[in-house]
């Protein structure tokens, strides 16, 4: 059996890693970002854009294989926002909370049928001499009225696959990966690496 291809991650959200690294089992190593690489500017206009950035950005410094996402919550009661603004939704050092709570007060008095919303992931495997894979992965949902559950990271508190459903927070680490848009994302890049059409 071959060694499996190492990629170095451009996240630094440890939950993030674990997530991507589980959904990558059997297929890639993925290593943990060099604490030495500072913070890299995303300015994309778009999912891939700014996962590219950072795969680049990651791949030039290690000398190595990197792997780099972008994650957006399109909201259709909200014309698509967040979206590619989603990690600084409500501005630019902001945290999860903050993020969740702008969401939650612009939703407000809009009725459950009518807060849908999906999550759309592109990642971007990338080698130093300019090779590169993307995939993209996209989960239907709903956003909650308050949040609930105290797994995960970002918006899961507030955000299911399906009207009245368990939010990802509320969902152990597999099932979560069997549903979530970074977990199809990863799949989809997986299949390529592993020469599947």
């Amino acid at each position: 059996m071959s060694e499996l291809p190492a990629f170095v991650a451009a996240t630094a959200n440890p939950n993030k890693l674990i997530e991507m690294q589980a959904a990558l089992e059997g297929v890639a190593i993925l290593l943990e970002r060099p604490v030495e690489l500072g913070e890299v500017l995303e300015d994309g206009d778009t999912l891939e854009a700014n996962a590219r950035i950072k795969a680049v950005a990651v791949a030039a410094f290690a000398g190595a294989p990197a792997l780099a996402d972008d994650t957006g919550l399109e909201v259709d009661a909200l014309d698509g926002a967040p979206g590619v603004h989603s990690a600084r939704y409500a501005g630019v050092s902001a945290g999860d909370e903050a993020n969740v709570a702008k969401l939650l007060a612009a939703l407000a008095g809009v009725a459950q049928p009518q807060r849908t919303a999906r999550f759309r992931t592109v990642v971007v495997a990338r080698w130093p001499d300019g090779r590169e894979v993307v995939a993209d992965g996209v989960v239907e949902g709903s956003i909650a009225v308050e949040p609930r559950g105290s797994r995960g990271f970002g918006y899961d508190r507030v955000v299911g696959p399906w009207p009245g459903s368990a939010t990802f927070a509320e969902m152990s680490l597999d099932a979560k990966g069997a549903v979530s848009h970074r977990a199809r994302a990863l799949r989809q890049l997986a299949r390529v690496l592993a020469g599947e059409p």
